[in-house]
Formats: structure tokens, C-alpha cells, sequence
């Protein structure tokens, strides 16, 4: 790429973070999105490598916020043509093909997330009534999943369940259950398996598989939702010390002196769905510390391993370099998405920026009808 990218809506119209990253930043971030773009529509994590729908559905909605409206809708126009009869999608897609089959439920929800955001951003209720029945189908499958303690199975061949994929599973099941409203199409078992999953989450997180050295698993309950207000404070104070570098970004893993720059930005949007001003403080330095990681072309490098000290590189090991050597297209659309969040706050937003913090989401669910042994609930648990 070369120059500044040209939007096709006006650059007042894009987000933007004052002293971190200008709307004509976030337009040329976008547009090498779409660069990476597949001519079928597919957002691959990067040039030739795999494509899943999760990743997918989040470029399309950076794309969107970043101007680059054509390739979104090309984007969003791919996603059914590899669902299959039972609503899931494969876990991994290589060239148009299924690399890996299993129908992960991650995944599969967020096409959810994905069409109720066109929908606050663009207000195309054809575009919506298009694509609202594999909006269904996809959680119809993933609510089939769900175990009798709340959480939901990674795929319907392996039995655990993911902490970090059903915190996105239960922020996926308020948009479709936004969706089914606007579409006048109540999916009242969806409000039933999500009020499961966020007491899964909050009360039952020992019965997920254990990821806790990954620091998404640390963040995601507050992101996707299940875990507000204090309780989400507590949470997230718990272990900034483990994954937070000042100046750097946050860990991926907490074993390893790398940073990520897609990781540090979904912090940064769960720091801005806790609400108050010194959360939003530390989101807005988290987001301007991983501008390290940017190309002047607007493309974002996955990561960083840094020199430390205390973690001596084992031979041959460099230190100080990006890594992996790519750019991808995930870390980008984490950029733009956190800029459109926090652009509330010190800059300017998008429709869609509140797409995160739920304010435009159904409510979050009641716990009622539980199957763990837990006494029900009758009324909604606490509120972001």
C-alpha cells in the first residue's frame, strides 16, 4: 500500500483517539484489512493463511467503522455460503475449504455480534432480514451445546467447555437476542441458556477447562459481559501485574515476554465496559501503548518479544523482535474496534461503538431454570 487510504464515507464519520490514532489512521488501518481480503470475500488472519468465522466476522466490522463499506458487506455475504445444516460453520477454512471441521460455538455465535452492529452503524433492516436466518441457525447450534451446569462445549466432538469462548458466546446471545426482536422473532431459548451460561461464568468458573496462563482467559468474563460492575473490578485488578507491561501491551500468555497487540486492545474495550473515568484512563494508555506494533501503512505486526531480565532467552531465542513475522488482520480490526469504543470518550465514535459495552444489546439474562443445583434467580444479576 502506498498514500492515504480513501474511505467510502467521509473521514468526519470514522472514529478516532486524539493523540493516538487520527480518523485518516483508522481509514488507512481498514483499508489493509481489505487488502488481505480474499476475492471470494474471506479475511484470512493473514495473506494465505486460514480463515475462521469468529476473526472473520471482527474484520468485517472494523472494516465497516473504518469506511471500508463494500468489503464488510462482501465479508458478511460470504459467511453463509460455508454454514452448514446444523447452523455451525468449520472450525478452520483453508482456500474456500473446510481445513478443519468441527463446528466450534464460539464461532459460530458471532455472526450475532457482527449483523446487530451493520444494524447500529448502517440501520439497513434488509441487510438484516438477509442474513437473520443464519444469524439463528448458528446459535440454534450453539444453545444445543450447553451442559447442564451452564457452560457451553467447544465443539459436539470434544467435552469441555472454553471460559474465554463462552464470555463471547453469552455477549453473542444478547445481540441475537436484539436480533430476534428487531426481526419479531422471539428465541425465548436463547434468553434460557444465556442466563445459564452467565451464572456458568460467574459462579461455576472451575468447570471450564483451565487456561488460566492465557490472559484472555483473565479479561473475557468482563468482555463478553457475564462478570460486571465490582465483581468485574476485582477481576481484573486480580492479575494486572501477571499480563500488563507498561509501554508494551499485555501478555498473551503469561509464561512468555511477548505482547500482543489484539489482546491488549480487547483489555483496553473490557477496561471501557467497566464504566468508570480510571478505567477508561488505563484503557486509553493500553490502546496508545501498542502503537509499537504499527506499520506507517496502517497494517499492525501480531507482536513483540522484549528483553527481560528476569526471563533469560533460552540459545538462539532473539529477543526484541516482532513475532510471529506478520501482519494480521485480526490485530488491526482489535485496533479500530477499541479506537471506535474509547472514541466516545476522547475523540469521536461511530453508531456501533458501544457494540462491546452492550448499551444497545437485549438485557443481560435471568438466572432462572438453572440445571447445576444452584437455587434460581428470578431477576437479572447485576447490570453493566
Amino acid at each position: 500500500m502506498s498514500g492515504a487510504a480513501t474511505p467510502e464515507v467521509p473521514l468526519s464519520r470514522l472514529p478516532y483517539v486524539d493523540g493516538v490514532l487520527s480518523a485518516q489512521e483508522v481509514a488507512d488501518t481498514a483499508a489493509a484489512i481489505a487488502a488481505m481480503q480474499e476475492p471470494c470475500g474471506a479475511v484470512p488472519w493473514t495473506t494465505g493463511e486460514h480463515v475462521d468465522i469468529w476473526n472473520h466476522v471482527e474484520a468485517a466490522m472494523a472494516m465497516l467503522v473504518g469506511g471500508q463499506v463494500d468489503a464488510a458487506e462482501r465479508a458478511y455475504a460470504w459467511i453463509p455460503t460455508l454454514q452448514r445444516a446444523d447452523g455451525s460453520w468449520p472450525m478452520k477454512i483453508v482456500g474456500g475449504a473446510a481445513e478443519d471441521e468441527r463446528g466450534e460455538v464460539n464461532m459460530s455465535a458471532y455472526f450475532a455480534v457482527g449483523l446487530w452492529h451493520h444494524w447500529l452503524v448502517r440501520r439497513d433492516i434488509r441487510f438484516v432480514e438477509r442474513y437473520w436466518p443464519s444469524v439463528r441457525a448458528g446459535l440454534d447450534f450453539v444453545v444445543s451445546l450447553q451442559e447442564p451446569f451452564g457452560g457451553i462445549r467447544w465443539t459436539p466432538v470434544d467435552d469441555f467447555c472454553l471460559l474465554t469462548g463462552n464470555s463471547s458466546i453469552y455477549h453473542s446471545l444478547r445481540a441475537g437476542v436484539a436480533l430476534a426482536d428487531l426481526m419479531d422473532d422471539p428465541q425465548p431459548e436463547w434468553e434460557l441458556a444465556g442466563g445459564r451460561l452467565g451464572h456458568a461464568v460467574r459462579s461455576h468458573a472451575d468447570r471450564f477447562a483451565d487456561k488460566s496462563t492465557y490472559s484472555m482467559d483473565w479479561y473475557y468474563p468482563v468482555l463478553g459481559g457475564p462478570v460486571r460492575g465490582d465483581a468485574a473490578r476485582d477481576l481484573i485488578a486480580r492479575r494486572w501485574d501477571d499480563f500488563v507491561v507498561p509501554g508494551l501491551g499485555i501478555h498473551c500468555v503469561d509464561t512468555n515476554p511477548w505482547v500482543t497487540g489484539a489482546e491488549t486492545c480487547e483489555l483496553a474495550m473490557a477496561l471501557d465496559v467497566l464504566g468508570d473515568p480510571a478505567s477508561s484512563r488505563r484503557a486509553r494508555t493500553l490502546l496508545a501503548d501498542v502503537q509499537h506494533l504499527r506499520e506507517e501503512d496502517g497494517r499492525y505486526w501480531t507482536g513483540w518479544v522484549y528483553a527481560d531480565p528476569t526471563r533469560p532467552a533460552p540459545e538462539g531465542e532473539p529477543r526484541d523482535v516482532h513475532w510471529p513475522h506478520e501482519h494480521t488482520t485480526y490485530t488491526a480490526a482489535a485496533v479500530i474496534l477499541a479506537v471506535d469504543a474509547l472514541g466516545e470518550t476522547y475523540g469521536h465514535a461511530t453508531p456501533g461503538s458501544g457494540i462491546m459495552r452492550g448499551t444497545s444489546l437485549a438485557p443481560h439474562f435471568a438466572e432462572i431454570a438453572l440445571e447445576c443445583e444452584c437455587p434460581s434467580v428470578e431477576r437479572v444479576s447485576g447490570r453493566a
